[in-house]
This record gives structure tokens, C-alpha cells and sequence, in this order.
């Protein structure tokens, strides 16, 4: 299970790479959300850069983000909108976190266009 490898190799304080970044994204750490372990991740707060606001996505949002990435060859914006709606709804960033967490990973790379691409 990709939340597992997550779980792993993903270090608290690391910076989640991002196409367009407006500040730094970094990990926080693990807690739960709607019954299951969710990756906590800060984002800049504009207004008050001392307190970031917090933020996370599901093992079962990466999960079923991980499969996609692995049976098409891309992890597009456009599957994740349609596919993992209820986060994708939560804001723009989150498609971007379980991206750049893939990344960091090395299994997927940013392409372009809201593509990423298995790497693997």
C-alpha cells in the first residue's frame, strides 16, 4: 500500500515540491480524518506567514491516486477532479501535495498541464 511507503520515506520537515509554488509546503505529520490516516501538510498563510494553515490528504486519497498513476502512466488533474472529488473540492493545492509527495518518491514527474507521469 503506497500510504505504507509514504509512511516510510516521507520525513517530517520535508518541502513538497509544487509546480508553481507560492511559499513552502512541508510535511507536518500524521494524524486521522474521517476514520483514517491522513498526511498533514502546512501551506503559507499570506497574511500571517508565522502561522501557516494545515491541511492533508487520506491513505485511500493516495491509494486510489497511486493506482491511477500506475494503470494509465499519469496522474492527471482532470481524473483526480472527477475521481477524488470531496478533495479536490477541499482546494487545488491537494492534487499538487499527492503529486509532489509521488515525486519525492520517484515514481512520478511533473510534466506539465496538470500531468504527472509514472516514472517507474
Amino acid at each position: 500500500m503506497i500510504a505504507e511507503t509514504i509512511r516510510n520515506e516521507i520525513l517530517l520537515g520535508m518541502e513538497i515540491p509544487k509546480s508553481l509554488p507560492k511559499g513552502q509546503f512541508l510535511v507536518k505529520g500524521w494524524g486521522r480524518r474521517r476514520g483514517e490516516d491522513v498526511l498533514i501538510y502546512t501551506i503559507p498563510n499570506h497574511k500571517n506567514p508565522a502561522k501557516p494553515y494545515s491541511k492533508g490528504n487520506t491513505a485511500s486519497e493516495f491509494e486510489s491516486a497511486y493506482q491511477q498513476l500506475h494503470a494509465s502512466g499519469e496522474l492527471t488533474r482532470q481524473w483526480f477532479d472527477d475521481h477524488i472529488s470531496a478533495c479536490a473540492k477541499e482546494g487545488p493545492c491537494n492534487f499538487t501535495t499527492v503529486g509532489g509527495i509521488f515525486e519525492i518518491l520517484g515514481i512520478a514527474k511533473y510534466i506539465g498541464s496538470g500531468i504527472y507521469q509514472y516514472q517507474m
